[in-house]
């Protein structure tokens, strides 16, 4: 059966099925994407740990206010309970506002990292001559991209299964 209009089989042309047999043939390549999947994970796996942390930070950061705010109550004369409970609330939100805006600039920053790791990813395997490869934004071209990654992973597992087979 034809693959659908617009499928990852169709998008490639022969000339780059060939370059990319061509590339892959000495293992380097494989090598290569071994190491920046490394890389990634690495990456990857300290982005995560410094999100935990800033949620760890911001748990401890509120539990404080939390504690801050029930010893207050309990110290505060019957009378002024509600101004000071109006004045925690305040605290609270502006608190909560900024944890908002450190989570935020977070998850911009492990972005911002990650598309950089994408862009030095495809850098490298373009330079490595691997067909296909370039550093690109077009959400088309980036399928096409880990399509061929996942392709060159297969061959890469077929090929150490076939080595084995043959020891």
């Amino acid at each position: 059966p034809r693959p659908p209009r617009g499928s990852f089989q169709q998008r490639l042309s022969y000339t780059t099925l060939s370059d990319l047999a061509l590339a892959l043939l000495d293992g380097t390549v494989f090598e290569i994407v071994q190491g920046l999947l490394d890389i990634q994970h690495l990456t990857e796996k300290s982005l995560y740990n410094q999100r935990l942390r800033l949620q760890n930070e911001h748990r401890v950061l509120r539990q404080a206010l939390r504690q801050k705010h029930q010893e207050a109550q309990q110290a505060c004369r019957p009378h002024n309970l509600p101004v000071l409970q109006a004045a925690q609330q305040r605290e609270l939100e502006a608190v909560e506002h900024r944890i908002r805006e450190e989570q935020r600039a977070m998850d911009q920053k492990i972005v911002l990292e990650l598309d950089r790791k994408v862009a030095d990813q495809q850098s490298t395997l373009e330079k490595a001559g691997v067909a296909g490869f370039y550093v690109t934004t077009n959400p088309q071209e980036l399928t096409l991209q880990m399509n061929l990654l996942e392709l060159i992973r297969k061959l890469q597992q077929r090929g150490c299964q076939v080595g084995k087979a043959a020891l």
